[in-house]
C-alpha cells in the first residue's frame, strides 16, 4: 500500500516521473531533474506535448496546463505539482496499489469513462498499466467513432494508378470515387511511365519475383550494383548502399555509426526513422529548435567536451512542413565543432536542384555533406532507401548496418524500374520544371487567399490549422468534395500544429490546381476555420 494522501508531493512527483519514463523510454537514473528536456535529454516538443496532455488528464486543472517555458523535469514537476491529483489516475498508472474491495477481489486499476469527443491519438500511446493490451481496448471504440464520423480516412484502397486523379474506394460512402490526388509522393509521375513499367516487367521475367535473401547472402543481383552506381552518380558521391526501405536506411546508418559514448543532434521536426535510429544506437540524443541555427550552435557548444563523436542530422525537406534545411549554416557549424553531418533527402531527391539530386545541389554544395540518405519510394517511384557518401564509410555500413545485413534485398525488378527512373530524371529535366511551375502556382494561390502555408519551399505545401478537431473536420469536408489530401495530427506533428498536407505533382493540370483551391476556399468559408479573402 502507498500512502493515503493522493495529493502528496512525493506521490505527484513519482507519477510525473513515471509518465516521462513511459513516453521517453529513459530509465529512472537517466532522468536527471535539472537536465534540459530537449537539449540534454533529447525529449522533443512532440513528446513533451504528449506528456503534458497525459498529465492534464490526471490533475484537476481549471484549464489545460501548457509546457511553455518548461525546460527541465523539475520545472515540469513544479508546474503540475500545484494541482490535485486524481486517485483514478494514480491507480491507472500504479494498479497494484489499488485497495481490494474484498478478499475475493483482485487488484485492478480504476477505469475512467472515456470522453471520445476530446480524445486524440496521443491519448493511447501508453497507460502504464500491467496489461499491455489495455490501451488497445481503449483505442478500439475511439477508432470506430472517428471512422464512423468520416474523420479518419487512413489506408483507403486505390483502385488504379496514382496520378493527378485516382479512383479510391471511399469506405465512409461505401463506393468507389474519383478524387483529385494531392496525397501522393509520385512527384514526377515516374511510377506511371511506360518505360519504367516495361523495365520492371522485363526484369521480373529474367530474375524472378525476388532473390529471397539478404544482400550479403545470395540476395545481390547485377541490377542492385547498377542501381547503387546510378544513385552515387546522381548525388555526385563515391559510393552508395541500398536498403529495403527509407526507414531502415536511417535506422541502419545511425545505429551502425553511433554508440553510447556518441551524441546525435537532431532537428525537432526530423522524421521518426531518425529518432528511432538514434534510440536504437543508444547514443545521447540532443534536440535543437526547428531550423534554428542559434539553437543548433548552443547544443553543439554544450556537447563540445563530450568524449565521443557528434552527428548532426536533419531532413533536407521536412516532410510535414515543406521547408528546407539551412544546409550552408549546418555545414559551417559541423566543421566548426568537429561534427559529422547527415541529411535525409527523402522529399528532396527528384525535387530540389536543377537536376533533381537534392538539397546539396539546391545550395550548390554537392559532395559537401558527410552522408546523404534518401528513399526510393517517392519521386523515383520504386521501393527502398539508400545512403551515399565516402566509399570507406559505405563499405563499413555493408557489414555493420543490421538493417542491411539481416534484411532481404529489394527485388531485382524493382531495382530495374528505379534505374530507368533515374535515367529518365536525368534525360528529361522538364519534369522538374513542370513540377516547380505547379508548386509556385498553387502555393501563390493559397497564400493570396489567406491560407497559412508556413515556410514551404518544396512539393509539400501545408495548410496549417492548429487544433486537431478543426483540422479533422476541415479534412473531412475537403475530401467529401473530391480532394484527397492528408490530414496530419499527432504524432505526425506536435500537438497544436494539425494541418492538411498537400503534395504537388508534375502530372497536375492547371485545372486540377484551380479546382483544389476552389474546394479549399469553399470549405474554409463554410466552416469558418480560416480567414480567406
Amino acid at each position: 500500500m502507498v500512502e493515503a494522501d493522493v495529493g502528496s508531493r512525493k506521490k505527484k512527483e513519482r507519477l510525473i516521473r513515471e509518465v516521462v519514463k513511459t513516453f521517453s523510454k529513459y530509465s529512472e537514473d537517466e532522468l536527471i531533474p535539472s537536465a534540459l528536456l530537449q537539449e540534454d535529454l533529447g525529449i522533443d516538443s512532440i513528446m513533451i506535448a504528449a506528456i503534458a496532455a497525459e498529465l492534464n488528464k490526471m490533475f484537476t486543472v481549471p484549464q489545460p496546463v501548457t509546457t511553455q517555458g518548461v525546460e527541465t523535469l523539475n520545472m515540469l514537476i513544479e508546474k503540475f505539482g500545484k494541482y490535485e491529483l486524481g486517485e483514478e489516475a494514480w491507480y491507472r498508472w500504479f494498479p497494484s496499489s489499488a485497495v481490494r474491495q474484498s478478499d475475493n477481489d483482485v487488484d485492478s486499476a480504476v477505469t475512467v469513462p472515456a470522453d471520445y469527443d476530446r480524445l486524440t491519438i496521443r491519448d493511447f500511446v501508453g497507460d502504464g498499466g500491467a496489461d499491455l493490451f489495455a490501451k488497445v481496448e481503449r483505442f478500439a471504440p475511439f477508432l470506430k467513432d472517428r471512422t464512423s464520423q468520416g474523420l479518419f480516412w487512413y489506408g483507403m484502397a486505390a483502385k488504379d494508378r496514382s496520378a493527378n486523379r485516382a479512383v479510391i474506394f471511399d469506405e465512409h460512402a461505401g463506393q468507389e470515387r474519383e478524387f483529385l490526388m494531392f496525397a501522393s509522393n509520385n512527384y514526377l509521375d515516374l511510377a506511371n511511365d511506360p518505360r519504367v513499367i516495361q523495365a520492371i516487367g522485363d526484369a521480373a521475367k529474367k530474375f524472378g519475383a525476388t532473390h529471397t535473401g539478404s544482400r550479403l547472402i545470395g540476395g545481390t543481383s547485377a541490377l542492385h550494383k547498377e542501381l547503387e552506381a546510378k544513385l552515387a552518380a546522381l548525388k555526385g558521391r563515391d559510393d552508395c548502399i541500398v536498403f529495403p526501405s527509407g526507414y531502415s536506411a536511417n535506422v541502419g546508418v545511425l545505429s551502425a555509426l553511433l554508440g553510447p559514448n556518441d551524441v546525435v543532434i537532431s532537428d525537432v521536426y526530423n522524421h521518426m526513422s531518425i529518432q528511432d535510429g538514434a534510440k536504437l544506437a543508444g547514443a545521447a540524443r540532443r534536440i535543437y529548435s526547428h531550423n534554428d541555427m542559434d539553437s543548433l550552435e548552443q547544443v553543439l557548444q554544450r556537447a563540445a567536451d563530450r568524449p565521443g563523436g557528434k552527428l548532426i542530422v536533419a531532413d533536407g525537406v521536412f516532410s510535414m512542413h515543406g521547408d528546407i534545411a539551412k544546409l550552408p549554416d549546418m555545414i559551417r557549424l559541423a566543421k566548426q565543432y568537429n561534427a559529422r553531418l547527415l541529411i535525409d533527402d527523402a522529399h528532396a531527391t527528384g525535387v530540389l536542384g536543377e537536376r533533381g539530386s537534392g538539397t546539396a545541389e539546391h545550395f550548390g554544395l554537392k559532395g559537401a555533406v558527410d552522408l546523404e540518405v534518401g528513399t526510393l519510394s517517392k519521386a523515383l517511384a520504386g521501393m527502398g532507401g539508400f545512403v551515399v557518401g565516402n566509399r570507406d564509410v559505405i563499405d563499413y555500413l555493408r557489414f555493420y548496418a543490421n538493417a542491411y545485413v539481416f534484411a532481404a534485398a529489394i527485388p531485382a525488378h524493382v531495382a530495374a524500374g528505379l534505374i530507368t527512373s533515374i535515367e529518365i530524371l536525368q534525360q528529361e529535366p522538364e519534369r522538374i520544371e513542370k513540377l516547380w511551375s505547379n508548386i509556385r502556382y498553387l502555393r501563390t494561390a493559397l497564400q493570396q487567399q489567406g491560407f497559412d502555408t508556413e515556410q514551404s519551399d518544396s512539393a509539400i505545401i501545408p495548410v496549417a490549422i492548429g487544433d486537431e478537431q478543426k483540422a479533422m473536420t476541415f479534412g473531412r469536408a475537403v475530401r467529401r468534395r473530391g480532394l484527397f489530401c492528408q490530414t496530419v495530427v499527432f504524432p505526425g506533428v506536435a500537438v497544436g500544429e494539425a494541418r492538411l498536407r498537400i503534395s504537388v505533382l508534375t502530372s497536375h493540370t492547371r485545372e486540377d490546381l484551380d479546382q483544389a483551391v476552389d474546394i479549399l476556399i469553399e470549405v474554409a468559408c463554410e466552416t469558418r476555420l480560416l480567414e480567406v479573402n
